[in-house]
């Protein structure tokens, strides 16, 4: 019994955000904003501490079969479909509460200054602890309705956040565009989970896994086309081939956004919910390998993309999509504890590298294109080294950062798993080659080099503690898993094999796994001396390189992100646009012209009656009395 009296107080994680979002958006335009600010930051914190108060009481007394059930009520009931507000506790969600409540409470504070001069406020706010309360809600969910339910509710905070700056036209475009490119893979995730019904009789989570193994087999059609519209969910929520289009333009909303929806939110929900239904994944081989396909191809388009952009917030963006595709990769080899790892530490080093550029960018006057920066480490010292930290994280410089042993568990597991081999390894490697590249590119044209701009402020404690608590977990998270190679303590995969299998290593050593770890750190550093070779000290090699007919070519070609805005363009959004002016006058237009017109017409009779005449008025009484009279009488 005082194992379950602490885990009683799960409702709370999401629900405290909540209330400071009502709060928020009921009053906060009328409260000050340091007001604002308390209740903001003040719900987000306290969830952290639930979150954490839980996590102790779940190591040191786990819950009978290491996961705890809070049902609240039963949200709706047909028939024999029955949907509950239930919270589901296990390894797996209990470390996506921990990221989500602490990063997003980080990346509160950080906001209170970065957006102290912003008239909507308040209004910021109240779209953050929704966000954060929705992706709670998402995690946390013991069934798929549920989960869904704050699948759209994150999805509704990013078009409020992306837009938020809604005066200017472009921030508006790119907040559409990211609603209605994830409406696509949201649209097949919700058929999914109608067929998963039809089949399986329940939506209940762990009921369905259940059913799913008794009633399946590996390679039977029903999983396989369930899994790949479950897929279709993920790869537009985490932006991934081929709905990956809207991340790199998310990048119009305001930074702590940005944070927050590539560190915390958003885009790991993808991720998340194919480890949630692992099960499933594991019943669809074919669709399984399609995901660790999808991932490597990402990972390496994204890495190539992000080499040549000018924007330090699109440089981080593709990284995101890149580092998503690592993940994707991990799940795909079924390394299911290594994709978390990966999302675990790139939570804590993506926060920082988008909180610092943040700091950057209002320093320099909202300054973005990193060739109008250099020099600002000295300028800018603490800034400089809090993105140096995150960036070495980034680019997994061996050893001494958290990258390094998140991303090197799911090499090693892309090469020894049973799904993997050495295509899976090599897309990786060459991955690690171009991460580390674009990463210190950004690194030294930002803050080397000659100066180029003139720092009109530095940043204040409130930005200055997050990114300093954000420092230390970029270096220090990659030590709850340490390889055989280094001494053999892996902390965070038993820690969720109570919630995910085990990798299935195939023809894992010591001596391969030495191997395959110094040629990924050779190829780090390799990557990082290029990068300073072509960008710091002989950059008119790639100047010259770029003015080359061929490569002033791919150079346009990767800015633009590999052309995918151009081609959905003219396959998709051109022929809608044509058909939507051809049939501008269809049959239920015209029924909807007609019902507007009628409505119209009767306002204009109903008017006329109204002269002002009170001698009229009192006829149209009598006579609609005798009327009613009459009837009475007669019928």
């Amino acid at each position: 019994m005082t194992t379950l009296i602490p885990l009683d107080a799960l409702w709370l994680i999401p629900a405290l955000p909540f209330a400071g979002f009502l709060i928020l958006a009921l009053a906060g335009g009328r409260m000050y904003r340091s007001t604002v600010a308390w209740i903001a930051c003040g719900t987000v914190g306290f969830s952290a501490a639930t979150a954490l108060f839980l996590a102790y009481h779940f190591m040191t007394c786990p819950p009978q079969g290491n996961a705890y059930l809070q049902v609240l009520w039963t949200w709706m009931s047909v028939d024999a479909f029955t949907a509950r507000i239930a919270f589901h506790l296990d390894a797996l969600s209990l470390v996506m509460i921990l990221i989500v409540s602490i990063v997003g409470f980080l990346i509160h504070v950080y906001s209170t200054e970065y957006m102290i001069d912003d008239p909507g406020y308040a209004r910021f706010f109240a779209y953050m602890n929704l966000f954060v309360a929705s992706m709670l809600v998402l995690v946390l969910a013991d069934s798929l309705p549920l989960l869904y339910l704050g699948w759209e509710g994150v999805g509704v905070c990013s078009f409020l956040l992306i837009g938020f700056w809604y005066d200017n036209p472009a921030n508006g475009r790119a907040a559409l565009k990211a609603f209605l490119v994830t409406r696509i893979g949201d649209t097949a995730m919700l058929i999914g989970l109608f067929l998963l019904y039809k089949e399986l009789h329940t939506l209940d989570i762990q009921e369905l896994m259940a059913r799913a193994q008794q009633q399946w087999r590996p390679g039977m059609f029903a999983p396989m086309l369930a899994t790949a519209l479950l897929l279709g969910g993920a790869v537009g929520k985490s932006g991934q081939l081929p709905l990956q289009v809207w991340l790199p333009d998310a990048m119009a909303g305001p930074t702590p956004v940005s944070a927050l929806i590539h560190a915390a939110t958003m885009v790991t929900a993808g991720v998340y919910l194919i480890a949630r239904t692992h099960v499933l994944f594991e019943l669809a081989p074919t669709v399984q390998t399609a995901v660790a396909a999808i991932g490597a191809i990402t990972l390496l388009l994204a890495g190539c993309a992000a080499l040549v952009q000018r924007d330090i917030k699109r440089i981080l963006a593709y990284s995101t999509i890149s580092q998503i595709g690592y993940m994707f990769l991990a799940l795909g080899v079924g390394a299911w504890s290594a994709a978390i790892f990966h999302l675990f530490t790139h939570a804590f080093f993506k926060a920082l590298l988008f909180m610092a550029a943040g700091a950057i960018i209002v320093s320099l006057h909202h300054e973005q294109n990193i060739f109008r920066m250099g020099g600002l480490r000295k300028q800018l010292p603490f800034v400089f080294w809090t993105f140096l930290i995150g960036a070495a994280s980034l680019a997994s410089l061996p050893f001494v950062t958290a990258g390094f042993y998140s991303k090197d568990l799911i090499l090693y597991s892309a090469w020894a798993s049973h799904r993997g081999g050495a295509i899976f390894w090599a897309a990786g490697w060459l991955g690690a080659f171009l991460t580390a590249m674009y990463t210190f590119r950004m690194v030294f044209i930002t803050f080397f080099g000659e100066s180029h701009a003139h720092v009109h402020s530095q940043p204040g404690r409130a930005i200055r503690i997050p990114l300093a608590i954000l420092a230390v977990f970029a270096t220090i998270a990659g030590f709850l898993e340490i390889p055989p190679t280094l001494g053999n303590w892996p902390a965070f995969t038993h820690f969720l094999d109570t919630a995910l299998p085990e990798a299935p290593l195939g023809h894992s050593s010591l001596a391969a796994e030495w191997g395959l770890q110094l040629v990924a750190i050779a190829t780090v550093l390799t990557g990082l001396f290029a990068a300073y070779v072509l960008f710091l000290r002989k950059p008119q090699y790639v100047k010259g390189w770029a003015e080359t007919p061929w490569g002033a070519t791919l150079h346009a070609l990767l800015t633009a992100g590999w052309g995918f805005d151009w081609v959905y363009d003219r396959l998709f959004v051109r022929p809608f646009r044509w058909f939507a002016r051809v049939n501008r006058n269809d049959f239920i237009d015209e029924f909807y012209t007609l019902v507007a017109y009628a409505t119209v017409s009767g306002h204009r009779v109903m008017a006329k009656t109204q002269t002002g005449k009170l001698r009229w008025y009192m006829a149209a009484i009598a006579l609609g009395a005798a009327a009613t009279t009459a009837l009475v009488i007669f019928l």
